[in-house]
């Protein structure tokens, strides 16, 4: 019998499993990449195109394009294509990010013959109809102005800016930019971007060979003549590193630090994961019980490191009372010189290694966070010994290394510094 007066065992988690994702061509050369696996009879099936262009004139075009994909085509209605997925349990989505934008479909397999045909219609005649589009711009419009009004927005937003300049990565939309979007630049656009040479499938789940065979039928002889354009971003830093946006009725203050570093392909940014998880990357982390459980300055506060494919950055992020604002960023700035200074002790840095090996084991919880895990190293060029060498880093990495690292990358004075509402 169970005595549960006596605490389990504890074990070190010491090995990750990982299923890696397969790949073969369509008759077209377009990449296929299946991570097969789960019991339902379930499939999604993400077709991601990388952003081939941006410019400051026109910064909307990318993400209103992929948007209004849902919106209408040659031989249906916005309502039609919703009906049609509507009635056969499927669902689908699309989904903008800086580096790529992507049209995903979560479909049963008995029925992908039927739900397939209809992302193709999206991918391939899409027309962007005018009242649908009009309808689009007033409703983006209308939560731009609900965010603009929350300092964690105005933060994130100036924050951005300030590293990445008017860039694809820094830009924050105005309220005009919707003013500025016609339905012609949209389908100039839409050809430029969505077409097979810019196409990468990634299919996940209980994947049967009718499926592929259904890809292949529907999507092996798409063709195009458009050429693949290079997209390089512009990135030009601004040169003052505090920002002070003053709201002086605001009785909380948006604070958000941080410095370009590193993206995942450089060999400094797994040692940087586990250094970011001690000062601000958990719960248990130093910004929290300092600032949170010790000060009482705020509900919470966190730092993380982004990664893109042209960039990477650093930040840590809260929101506190305006009147301890200064406190926090003198605080802030503490822990950062501590941990330039100080050695990690082993029983914390032992804590933060049983975390990260947790979360990682914790995120691989089905077919469809495998194929994420894939996307993390495909699009960087990467290969699944990352994987590896990510564990590895967890489980050696020492506080002299950890060390050397905040020294490296956290300068506390070439941080940029936003802050909005009071000082």
């Amino acid at each position: 019998m169970l005595d549960r007066t006596i605490e389990p065992a504890f074990q070190q988690i010491t090995d990750i499993h990982f299923i890696e994702a397969k790949k073969h061509l369509l008759s077209n050369q377009i990449p296929v990449f299946e991570v097969n696996a789960g019991e339902q009879d379930l499939v999604r099936i993400e077709f991601i195109f990388q952003n081939v262009a941006w410019e400051k004139s026109k910064p909307l075009l990318p993400s209103v394009c992929n948007s209004m994909l849902t919106e209408g085509t040659h031989s249906l209605s916005a309502a039609q294509i919703a009906s049609k997925i509507d009635f056969y349990g499927a669902f689908f989505q699309t989904e903008y990010s800086f580096d790529q934008s992507s049209l995903t479909l979560f479909s049963l397999n008995k029925h992908v013959a039927h739900t397939l045909p209809i992302i193709k219609e999206m991918l391939t005649a899409s027309i962007f109809p005018e009242k649908e589009l009009n309808t689009f711009l007033r409703n983006q419009q209308q939560k731009l102005k609900v965010g603009l009004e929350k300092n964690s927005v105005l933060a994130r937003r100036s924050f951005n800016r300030a590293l990445f300049g008017d860039s694809l990565y820094g830009y924050p939309y105005e309220l005009k930019d919707y003013d500025e979007v016609k339905r012609a630049d949209l389908l100039a656009y839409y050809q430029e971007m969505y077409h097979p040479k810019n196409c990468t499938i990634i299919v996940s789940g209980k994947i049967q060979e009718e499926t592929i065979a259904h890809l292949e039928q529907l999507f092996g002889s798409w063709s195009t003549e458009v050429t693949l354009k290079e997209f390089n971003i512009n990135i030009q830093p601004d040169e003052q590193k505090w920002h002070d946006i003053e709201k002086p009725q605001a009785l909380q203050s948006a604070i958000r630090l941080g410095i370009s570093t590193v993206n995942r392909t450089h060999p400094d940014f797994m040692g940087l994961q586990v250094l970011n998880t001690v000062l601000g990357g958990y719960f248990g982390s130093r910004l929290m019980a300092n600032i949170r459980e010790d000060k009482g300055y705020t509900y919470g506060i966190g730092s993380a490191n982004v990664t893109l494919q042209h960039a990477g950055f650093f930040f840590i992020a809260s929101e506190v009372g305006a009147d301890v604002c200064g406190a926090t960023l003198t605080e802030i700035e503490k822990e950062i010189a501590i941990l330039k200074t100080e050695l990690i002790p082993n029983e914390e840095l032992a804590l933060v290694r049983n975390y990260l090996m947790g979360s990682l084991l914790g995120s691989l919880e089905n077919a469809f966070s495998h194929a994420d895990k894939f996307k993390n190293l495909y699009f960087y060029g990467l290969g699944y010994d990352y994987y590896d060498q990510y564990i590895q880093t967890i489980q050696n990495i020492n506080a002299e290394e950890l060390r050397a690292l905040a020294n490296k990358y956290w300068n506390f004075e070439d941080f940029y510094k936003v802050i909005v509402g009071k000082m």
